[in-house]
């Protein structure tokens, strides 16, 4: 719903990509494209993908028409594949709400090319970590790299009537936060060590485009924290702008 609705959490995104330069490209890794072995979007014009249900007519009248950008697909695929590792371009998937929902707040006129990039989500953190840093060279180029999930993000422990977040909620959002903010990479790719983890993230498909976004950071790159907050209970809607 933060697609359609004016929250905070749609502004918290507006002025984020405000914040910095536009962007030439975009490679999103979302929660929502999970696959065995990588796989990259390479249709010249993604269609909008409404990959869920029980929600107002509204929401899936949305379309994000932004183009893709087969040309940016192929460079992924070069940074990115090994003879044991290939990546897979894919030009009949389109953008999911993992993609859109986040880029109409950012970028409601939908003329910035965006591919995206899937999760194999059989790998452990700190492969995903290794894959990450190899995209940082698409950073000098202007290229937004955007990981979109949820630090916390447990459906089965939802309550919708809850407007602030369960106690081990808060205090697994908070230290990795803090891990991000300190630049601690391996403390990242071992969340699940800590005493929260089976419930803040009982699966890693959210979690995972965290790894991405702190990937590809550089020494010296300012971090800006924002939409820190925790909702229904079980929901981290933490954000966070890494570099300029």
């Amino acid at each position: 719903m933060n697609a359609i609705e004016d929250n905070a959490f749609r502004r918290g995104w507006w002025a984020a990509a405000s914040s910095f330069p536009r962007p030439t490209a975009i490679l999103c890794v979302s929660a929502h494209w999970e696959t065995s072995g990588l796989r990259v979007t390479s249709s010249r014009r993604p269609e909008t993908i409404h990959d869920f249900f029980g929600f107002p007519d509204a929401l899936f009248a949305v379309r994000y028409p932004a183009p893709g950008s087969p040309e940016l697909a192929h460079e992924v695929g070069k940074l990115l594949s090994s003879d044991q590792e290939p990546v897979r371009a894919d030009p009949e998937r389109g953008l999911d709400h993992g993609a859109w929902s986040v880029l109409s707040a950012m970028y409601p006129e939908a003329d910035i090319p965006v591919v995206q990039l899937s999760l194999d989500v059989r790998r452990p953190a700190a492969w995903h970590g290794a894959f990450g840093r190899r995209l940082a060279p698409l950073r000098n180029r202007g290229i937004l790299v955007l990981g979109s999930g949820n630090i916390v993000h447990n459906l089965s422990a939802i309550d919708f009537h809850r407007k602030d977040g369960y106690d081990w909620a808060i205090r697994f959002g908070e230290e990795i936060a803090k891990r991000v903010l300190d630049d601690d990479r391996e403390g990242l790719f071992r969340y699940s060590e800590l005493a929260d983890a089976d419930r803040a993230v009982p699966t890693p498909e959210h979690y995972l485009p965290l790894i991405y976004a702190a990937a590809v950071r550089e020494p010296g790159d300012r971090v800006e924290s924002f939409n820190h907050a925790v909702v229904m209970g079980s929901i981290s809607m933490h954000s966070f702008v890494v570099g300029s």
